[in-house]
């Protein structure tokens, strides 16, 4: 199972659109295999999952996080645990652990439109070769 950490500085970066890093993590569902870090190279969450589909990631572990970019997650059947704060390495060790803290409700409020949608971005699963629902 690969999971992904939006990352900076050994901490979970606090805005997904806007990482510079993902920690990618190969896990075994218990431990943790291997782990690779990737630079960002385009700000935006079309282009974060891409990166993601790309990786094989099945699980996202991230700060703050957009309505658009957790609707384009759940598309390619990507899981967020949005709201995580602290050490990246930790909250990995917690998710395998199942003692994961995270706020089911976490988003970016900068965000909020009336209209704002995924396929507004052009960020739909399909065009990244992800696996929708």
């Amino acid at each position: 199972m690969k999971i992904a950490v939006t990352y900076e500085n050994e901490s979970v970066f606090q805005h997904f659109g806007h990482t510079k890093q993902l920690k990618i993590y190969n896990t075994d569902k218990e431990h943790i295999n291997d782990e690779t870090i990737i630079e960002v190279n385009e700000n935006g969450h079309g282009a974060l999952l891409e990166l993601l589909c790309n990786n094989d990631v099945e699980i996202l572990i991230c700060g703050g996080i957009g309505s658009g970019a957790k609707e384009a997650l759940q598309s390619a059947n990507i899981k967020i645990y949005g709201g995580v704060v602290g050490n990246a390495d930790n909250a990995v060790k917690d998710l395998l652990n199942k003692k994961l803290q995270y706020d089911t409700k976490a988003h970016c409020e900068h965000h909020k439109t009336d209209n704002h949608s995924c396929k507004e971005h052009s960020c739909n699963s399909d065009k990244h070769g992800c696996k929708g629902n």
